[in-house]
């Protein structure tokens, strides 16, 4: 959602399709903002899927991913700071260790859900 270490500035929720960029705010915790504004957090649900491009080459070579990849915000369970991504090959980082300056799109602010089974009609032969 929005890191604890964000609460004492001022926050709204995310939108489909609008544009942020990974910021360190004064604090120096790193959270969501539009850009060149670091006085406002954006909070991202959890589960939401997000497009990063920007991506330190550091990065890129120690988790094996590329410049830009699809995303899941996710709600880390180790370490001082619970929001974090899930990158498609099951890889999860803190926001912290994204750093700054990485362009981020929502792509569905809604969270992903497990489709149910397709339905299977029945298929009846003509009767001779």
């Amino acid at each position: 959602m929005c890191d604890y270490s964000l609460e004492m500035y001022a926050s709204r929720p995310a939108r489909e399709s609008e544009k942020y960029v990974t910021t360190r705010f004064p604090s120096g915790s790193i959270g969501l903002a539009t850009p060149g504004d670091c006085s406002t957090a954006v909070c991202v649900q959890y589960d939401t899927h997000l497009n990063l491009e920007g991506i330190s080459s550091d990065l890129q070579t120690r988790l094996g991913v590329q410049p830009a990849e699809h995303v899941v915000f996710a709600r880390l369970e180790h370490g001082a700071y619970r929001d974090g991504v899930k990158f498609g090959n099951g890889k999860e980082i803190s926001l912290q260790l994204l750093g700054s300056g990485v362009s981020v799109t929502l792509v569905d602010v809604r969270p992903a859900k497990e489709e149910a089974p397709a339905k299977v009609e029945e298929v009846l032969e003509p009767a001779e």
